[in-house]
């Protein structure tokens, strides 16, 4: 007789001013500490709202006068007010998440975090382009991990749901790599199933994949017969804006598996050079890094310029605006089976270590990296012995000075006068 798989808990309460029948056991969840942590939340919320909401109309005044830009780009006052415009919003879902603390919502607590934590991600973004590594982003990353747990501790059927799943999918992954289809999405909508362990590999050798094809096209295209070191971190053969464009392809066009290919090459090229002008965008405005500029390209075989490349100030261009949407097609039809069948040959017991491991490592070296990226644009900037060091930036600069990071990424160029930030 054929084993089935039956979770414990299977009844999760559309509405969560229904209580399920375990609803003494869940309510004990929301006691005296989580109630005073309600009222903090509200109350500071409130403090914020009106403080930003504030910030936000004077410096909006100053703006519209001209008054703010004598110190400042238009760029980063644009910048600065989306900040101010973000942090509103969090301290507003701040509110609401206090509420709900002190009502008992369980279910509307865990998206207010989920909220909350989305915006955290954008603010990081925001913190990079105005300060650099500064305590703003770290406070946003504990805050990120903190409403992580506060998710699953507001909301304890949302951790039942995920053992279950965890304990059939286990199951399932094993049937899977026996049959030699782990990894497919069964359902049929998409080609790939979308989880932790499918994007990370797809992101680490794309990473590597793609810096091959970039250091062959520079020794062939670019400058015949130089040789250029054009990784992306510290460690390692890892060029991760190809890493993160084709995790980001592959879910775009995963439910487009099916399609022609003009609309799947349409949907690449459009993704991939939008990600290739935000990159660059990022990482010149952050920390005055250029890591590639298009602005003298033409159009093939003409002397036109190419009017992509002007438009978008030389962040993106149309040949590679067609090489992206070229690489989307080989990438959904040919490389991704080949890479799934890979991943079927990863033994099961390994399966889960051998990832984790790895995925702490390429952590790790992306926290350096962007660290070190942050010490590099100080010392070039002089600010660097303007203010009190810390363990992370006396570790890089002993050992990635401006001679290391010249010699290890040869294809980037630092001019902080190109950076946003306040402080400069």
């Amino acid at each position: 007789m054929a084993f089935e798989y039956k979770p414990k808990h299977l009844a999760v309460p559309a509405d969560d001013d229904q209580p399920p029948e375990n609803a003494e056991h869940m309510g004990r969840r929301f006691g005296l500490v989580m109630k005073v942590y309600g009222v903090l939340a509200i109350v500071s919320g409130v403090q914020n709202v009106v403080t930003y909401a504030v910030a936000t109309f004077f410096l909006g005044a100053l703006a519209k006068y001209g008054w703010a830009l004598e110190h400042f780009s238009t760029v980063t006052v644009v910048v600065f007010v989306a900040t101010a415009v973000l942090l509103l919003g969090n301290a507003a879902a701040q509110v609401a998440l206090g509420i709900r603390l002190l009502r008992g919502k369980n279910r509307r607590v865990a998206l207010a975090c989920e909220l909350m934590g989305t915006l955290q991600g954008l603010l990081i973004v925001c913190y990079f382009m105005l300060e650099g590594l500064s305590a703003n982003v770290f406070s946003s990353i504990a805050s990120i991990i903190f409403l992580a747990i506060l998710q699953t501790y507001a909301d304890p059927s949302l951790r039942r749901e995920r053992n279950d799943a965890r304990e059939a999918s286990d199951l399932q992954n094993k049937e899977d790599q026996e049959a030699g289809t782990l990894g497919r999405d069964k359902t049929g909508e998409g080609y790939l199933r979308i989880d932790f362990f499918n994007t990370f590999w797809i992101f680490t050798v794309s990473c590597v994949v793609g810096l091959i094809l970039e250091v062959i096209w520079h020794m062939t295209v670019v400058d015949p017969g130089v040789y250029q070191d054009r990784a992306g971190l510290l460690y390692g053969p890892f060029s991760p804006i190809y890493g993160f464009g084709a995790v980001i392809i592959t879910i775009a066009l995963n439910r487009l598996w099916k399609s022609n290919l003009l609309v799947q090459f349409l949907v690449a090229a459009v993704i991939g050079a939008g990600f290739e002008y935000a990159v660059s965008y990022w990482m010149e405005f952050s920390f005055g890094i250029t890591a590639w500029d298009y602005s003298n390209y033409t159009l093939m075989g003409t002397d036109i310029p190419d009017p992509i490349a002007v438009m978008c100030d030389g962040r993106t261009s149309t040949m590679f605006l067609i090489i992206w949407g070229i690489l989307g097609i080989v990438w959904l039809r040919m490389a991704m089976p080949l890479l799934l069948r890979l991943i079927n040959r990863i033994p099961w017991n390994w399966r889960y270590t051998v990832t984790a491991v790895c995925a702490a490592l390429m952590l790790v070296d992306c926290g350096l990296t962007v660290a070190s990226y942050d010490c590099w644009y100080q010392r070039q900037a002089g600010t660097m012995d303007q203010k009190e060091q810390t363990a992370i930036d006396k570790f890089c600069n002993e050992h990635y000075d401006d001679a290391f990071m010249t010699a290890r990424f040869q294809s980037m160029t630092m001019n902080p006068e190109n950076a946003t930030r306040m402080q400069e």
